[in-house]
This record gives C-alpha cells, structure tokens and sequence, in this order.
C-alpha cells in the first residue's frame, strides 16, 4: 500500500525500482506495480502510458535516489562527482544498467535542459568566458555524456574496465574535449585581435 503523503506516479516508480532488485525490468508488469501500490493497472498505465514512459520514470527515480551527482562547481569538482558516481554504478549495476539502457532507448527525453546540464553550462562559462553559448552548450553536452550511466555500461560491457579505470578514460577524455574549447576560445580571441588591429 501506498504511504501517508507519497503521490501515485512515484509511489509506482519506487515499487518498480524495489521490483528491479528480483526481476529484469521486461519481466515486471503493471498489474504487479498497481498491486504492490495499491491502485488499480489502469492508474499505472495513465501514469506511464508505454513501458518506455516507465522506464524513463524508473531510471530518472533510481538516477535521483541511488546514484545523485555530487554539488560540483568547479572542473576537479565536477571530475570528482563523476568518479564518485561510477564508483556507485560498481556498487548497483543492475540500477546502472536499467539508467543506460533508458538512455539508450527512450524516447520521451526532457525538452527543457536539465538541472546537470545548466550546471556545466555555468561552470564552463566561468571558466571560458569568451566561448559563444552554443560552443558551450555542444561541450556540455559531450561532458554530460561521458559522466553518464550509458558510458560507463558500453565501458563496462565492451571492454570490462571497472570504475576506477572508467574514470580514468573519463579524466582524459575531459581533457581533450577542454582542449578543444581552448582551441574555439583562442580561435576566437586571434579573430577580436585581427578586428582590433585591422
């Protein structure tokens, strides 16, 4: 039954999560998730209406409670999150895996920018100010990828690296995409200088 004061929708999503710990998420159904919470398949499916709409939902709810991102605002800080986060997606790999694969595969994505990708955006453009917001936001995305639970399966999987070794292509991989923004930023202050000068 559902408790005091928890809503429907996360209520259903929680279940779902507490389910994936027995059970593949293909093998969990609606009509169990309705009866674990104590509303009928009906409520469920008008919450979720497509497996991939509950599968978005699950994944966001144990990306939320299971694996947060640590508060970052500079570059090591925002390195350290990461490589505590892969670390976490070690430790719940059955968790991970259910947050790659809805990144690989649903279709419902947010259509506003989320909370971490303002956040990397704030922190690039502290750090290059001179950078156009689309340079950024292109960057932020690249980064936002790399420190995701879809990266770190394809490394765990593909080549059976663990997360210490994960993070480590992580760092390096940080370190080229940054020095591709120092590249578009000096690129940028030679263009101010030959207008300046010319």
């Amino acid at each position: 039954m559902m408790a005091e004061g928890v809503d429907t929708p996360t209520a259903i999503l929680a279940h779902a999560a507490v389910a994936l710990r027995e059970h593949p998420f293909d093998d969990i159904s609606y009509r169990s998730l309705g009866d674990a919470v104590g509303v009928s398949e009906r409520t469920v499916y008008r919450h979720f209406p497509t497996r991939s709409h509950l599968l978005e939902g699950v994944a966001g709810w144990i990306e939320s409670t299971e694996f947060p991102l640590p508060p970052f605002v500079t570059l090591p800080q925002f390195r350290q999150a990461v490589r505590a986060r892969f670390l976490a997606f070690d430790s719940s790999p059955a968790f991970a895996f259910v947050c790659a694969r809805a990144a690989s595969i649903s279709p419902t994505g947010e259509p506003e920018p989320t909370f971490f990708t303002r956040a990397l955006v704030a922190m690039l453009a502290t750090n290059h100010p001179s950078v156009n917001a689309r340079d950024l936001r292109r960057v932020a995305a690249t980064l936002r990828y790399f420190a995701s639970a879809q990266f770190w399966a394809r490394m765990r999987t593909g080549f059976e690296m663990s997360a210490p070794a994960i993070s480590d292509v992580f760092d390096r991989t940080v370190g080229e995409v940054l020095g591709g923004l120092l590249i578009i930023t000096d690129t940028a202050m030679d263009s101010v200088s030959r207008r300046a000068l010319g």
